[in-house]
């Protein structure tokens, strides 16, 4: 981890103690910091904070004006946090269930969402359940107990219906026109890289590794190899080229 993440990771915390107080009882670098992946000047921060309960809206209002970029600036692209009761971190749900979600940076739309009801469904309610999975797993305690004690692991079932839902909501995206590379569609190949390799060997991976393991598996596919070089500075895969690779994934996770 560099010194300007680590300095803002220790910062956050900081902040966050000075809210939440002895109600802050766990803190957690998730995405591609907890799964090693981080790339300055690409990838977001992402952050899970653990309260002892409900938040009332008061505190969450403070919370989201404190952490917020203008008050707290972010190294990276921007700062994606959510806030869970350890309750609700710790039952399983596939349900949404934060008490705060906050977007914010730089060069990140903001975003604040204070009631999961708020939440537009046509912006996916898929993306807690999963985010939990990959705490559960590889979520990297800055603050409280070990992740895995604190982040309970999907039930085999409500992970596969998250997993379709996240790919239903990629392909109802509209497709970019022309048979032309088109920027962004390597993150959607990658994501459901991850997705079909969580679902065939049980691990979550970074994008990037979950493609290639998926080459080094004799996967044929010349979009994933395309995806991989465009991480790389290669021209990215094109619209039907993603497409038609995550409805492919989706049939497979579907069975």
């Amino acid at each position: 981890m560099d010194s300007d993440l680590q300095r803002y990771l220790d910062d956050l915390v900081s902040t966050a103690r000075d809210v939440l107080g002895t109600d802050l009882v766990g803190a957690y670098a998730a995405g591609s910091v907890g799964l090693g992946a981080y790339q300055g000047g690409r990838s977001d921060v992402d952050v899970a904070l653990l309260s002892a309960g409900p938040l009332t809206e008061t505190t969450k209002r403070t919370l989201v004006a404190r952490l917020r970029h203008e008050a707290l600036p972010c190294p990276a692209r921007g700062l994606e946090l959510v806030v869970y009761d350890r309750a609700v971190a710790a039952s399983g749900t596939p349900e949404p269930g934060f008490e705060v979600e906050l977007n914010t940076g730089a060069d990140m739309p903001f975003r604040r969402t204070l009631d999961p009801a708020d939440r537009p469904v046509a912006d996916g309610r898929f993306w807690y359940g999963l985010d939990r999975s990959i705490l559960h797993q590889s979520g990297l305690a800055l603050l409280g107990p070990p992740a895995g004690e604190a982040f309970a692991d999907l039930a085999p079932a409500d992970l596969r219906r998250l997993l379709i839902e996240a790919l239903t909501w990629w392909l109802a995206l509209p497709t970019p026109p022309a048979d032309q590379p088109a920027p962004g569609t390597e993150d959607a190949v990658l994501g459901a890289c991850r997705s079909l390799v969580r679902h065939r060997d049980g691990v979550w991976l970074a994008k990037v590794a979950a493609g290639q393991r998926l080459i080094d598996a004799g996967d044929r596919a010349e979009v994933i190899q395309r995806a991989v070089a465009a991480r790389h500075g290669g021209p990215p895969p094109t619209g039907a080229q993603a497409r038609a690779f995550q409805q492919r994934v989706r049939d497979e996770i579907a069975g």
